[in-house]
């Protein structure tokens, strides 16, 4: 007799796990016993086993509804490559991809469907999801459902119609950052039967929450990756600053790339890749980068620029320490920056004539008459629309928002993908495939280069492919199209755009609705993340990870001791140790901790300058107790 599977059977014969992290197992096995189910995690605690090993026990299919898009093919490839069945839907696809996505679910060919929350505009589509065996439905970044959060989607509001589809199948919300008022409220629009929730504190004892203020932010940047090891993060608010600061960066000898949403996929792909493995120290990027990117050991996360909210704040200074070793979120800021925030604020909600008159300009981009329209959904190139009607880009995608929040668009931002291709012809056809010598050769080298191209979509790299043929990338190109011409593949180049759908007919622009809470609600609640955000950063009186934990509904948050306010107080609070031998044994000892450890690391813990330090160290390298490479210092 077969034995049903166990969470634990199931982690390990796929994930290759002995045992779960904190919160998974209670949040697994509430979904088992068939409960809605709200999960608060924060970065790096786990999330996705939350929900892929209940899909893997339970019957039928599991919907998750997720908006990183960017990222769904890849979790998709890396359940598959673990020999679990899963697919993928969003509009970047092809007609032809989604159709296959689809076909697979109805005949019971997969356990898990990824979905872009857009997707859900679509009647058709919807009535077809409700023609399948769903046990389970799940909400990922779930914070984007509720009006109150720093990232509401409207379109994530139609996944109550997935509870009234299917009545039997469990609720499932996870998010990494929410407030009490926001978990409230993303339980009310899931309309949750109870109120099972969990929650992870979102303490994170082992990163060291740093605030420097400096006039020439370069310079504290430098000074910062130069007194810290390891792998790093720099966050920035703009794509141009992202490509100024990296080069910054390699002048003064800092292995580092920049990366933003304008890059193409096979580049992101490349520089991530290069990061992950180490061959570049430091990466230089707005917050593009960092969803479902999987680097444990991110010694540093430095903000050059200030996120809007503390919710945004938290998720990215998370990526640092994720193996639960020492790590440093540092803050860089200056006196300008709090003027800033409330111009970013103004940004964000431009007067209503503004935001009506770039409704009436997008319609006209897209040539939609007045009355028509309804249900379209086209591609939108942000910048030729911006350029063409002389538009600020910051206010135009502020503007574009609000509209999305009022229901009278949906605008989906940069939608990435890699090329793709499958082939569509039968095996037993191919041995007459009649072609150039140019487009057969081509053929012979992807068929030799990839694997599942007769089952799937597979992502392929024209570049990889026109080095290994020593044929130009305009060769390649065109004897894939002619490929596809003669149906021997389906081939789908990558691209990088924007979507607007019209969620209604064209209105005249003095017909566009713009509620109290769409307009001023949310300008008043973004104006209380953003003077919580000030507070954390320029309030000096009060530990740094307290201010965040209350913020977070944490009441009882203690003083984590580590933090710039925290150490500065015990150094005011404690003199300096004097006796030099029980100095030199403290550097000793924590030089031999197995992280990287510098000169300045050792002065912060021992409430002492670390000019003080220097002629100990120099005395015990002298002594052969310890030694120092580069800027690491280690016990020998």
């Amino acid at each position: 007799m077969t034995q049903s599977p166990t969470p634990h059977s199931v982690l390990k014969k796929y994930w290759g796990y002995d045992s779960f992290r904190e919160l998974q197992l209670p949040i697994i096995e509430s979904v088992l016993r068939g409960e809605d189910t709200l999960g608060l995690l924060p970065t790096g605690g786990g999330k996705s086993l939350t929900f892929q090993i209940p899909a893997m026990i339970l019957p039928g299919l599991t919907l998750v509804v997720t908006p990183l898009i960017s990222l769904m093919k890849d979790q998709v490839d890396n359940l598959r490559s673990r020999g679990i069945r899963a697919c993928v839907v969003h509009s970047g696809l092809s007609r032809s991809e989604q159709r296959l996505a689809m076909d697979r679910c109805r005949f019971g060919h997969a356990k898990m469907l990824y979905l872009s929350p857009e997707k859900l505009q679509s009647k058709s589509f919807v009535d077809e999801l409700g023609r399948m065996d769903v046990s389970l439905i799940v909400v990922d970044e779930a914070h984007c459902i509720s009006q109150w959060g720093y990232d509401f989607r409207p379109s994530y509001l139609r996944i109550a119609e997935l509870r009234r589809r299917f009545p039997e199948a469990r609720m499932m919300a996870l998010t990494a950052s929410a407030t009490p008022e926001v978990s409230a409220d993303i339980m009310d629009r899931l309309e949750f039967r109870g109120r099972r929730m969990f929650v992870k504190s979102f303490a994170r004892s082992n990163i060291s929450y740093i605030v420097r203020f400096a006039d020439h932010k370069q310079d504290m940047l430098l000074r910062v990756l130069r007194n810290t090891s390891g792998s790093a993060i720099v966050y920035v608010r703009s794509r141009k600053r992202t490509r100024e600061i990296a080069e910054l960066l390699v002048a003064e000898s800092v292995s580092a790339e920049f990366y933003h949403a304008g890059l193409s996929a096979e580049e992101k792909n490349d520089r991530q890749n290069r990061w992950k493995s180490g061959q570049t120290r430091v990466i230089v990027a707005t917050n593009a980068f960092g969803m479902g990117i999987d680097k444990p050991d991110v010694r540093t996360v430095v903000h050059v620029d200030l996120p809007s909210s503390l919710e945004e704040y938290y998720q990215e200074a998370g990526r640092a320490g994720r193996d639960g070793e020492p790590a440093f979120a540092v803050v860089i800021a200056s006196a300008a920056d709090k003027a800033t925030l409330t111009r970013r604020l103004n940004e964000a909600f431009p007067d209503k004539d503004t935001i009506r008159r770039v409704y009436e300009l997008a319609c006209n981009f897209l040539e939609i008459a007045v009355g028509s329209g309804y249900g379209r959904m086209e591609e939108f190139d942000f910048t030729l629309f911006c350029e063409r009607f002389r538009l600020n880009p910051r206010i135009a995608r502020s503007a574009l928002g609000l509209l999305t929040s009022a229901g009278c668009i949906e605008y989906v931002d940069e939608i990435s993908t890699r090329s793709r291709l499958m082939v569509t012809m039968d095996k037993h056809e191919l041995y007459s495939l009649n072609v150039s010598e140019r487009a057969d050769r081509v053929f012979q080298m992807i068929l030799r280069s990839y694997t599942g191209l007769f089952a799937d979509y597979v992502n392929i790299s024209e570049t990889l492919l026109a080095s290994r043929l020593q044929m130009s990338s305009k060769h390649l190109y065109e004897a894939l199209l002619e490929l596809s011409r003669r149906h021997a593949v389906s081939y789908v180049p990558q691209k990088t755009s924007p979507y607007l759908i019209l969620t209604t007919s064209r209105e005249l622009p003095r017909h566009v609705q713009l509620p109290r809470s769409v307009y001023e609600d949310m300008r008043q609640r973004m104006e209380k993340r953003i003077e919580a955000m000030k507070g954390f950063v320029f309030n000096g009186e009060q530990c740094r990870v307290v201010t965040m934990l209350h913020y977070f509904g944490e009441e009882e948050a203690r003083e984590c001791g580590t933090c710039d306010v925290c150490r500065s107080r015990r150094k005011a609070a404690r003199p300096p140790v004097a006796d030099r031998r029980g100095l030199m044994g403290e550097i000793v000892r924590i030089a031999g901790q197995p992280r990287p450890t510098t000169v300045d690391y050792i002065a912060s813990q021992l409430s002492v300058s670390a000019e003080s330090l220097l002629p100990l160290i120099r005395e015990l390298m002298d002594a052969g107790q310890v030694r120092v490479e580069g800027l690491v210092v280690s016990a020998c």
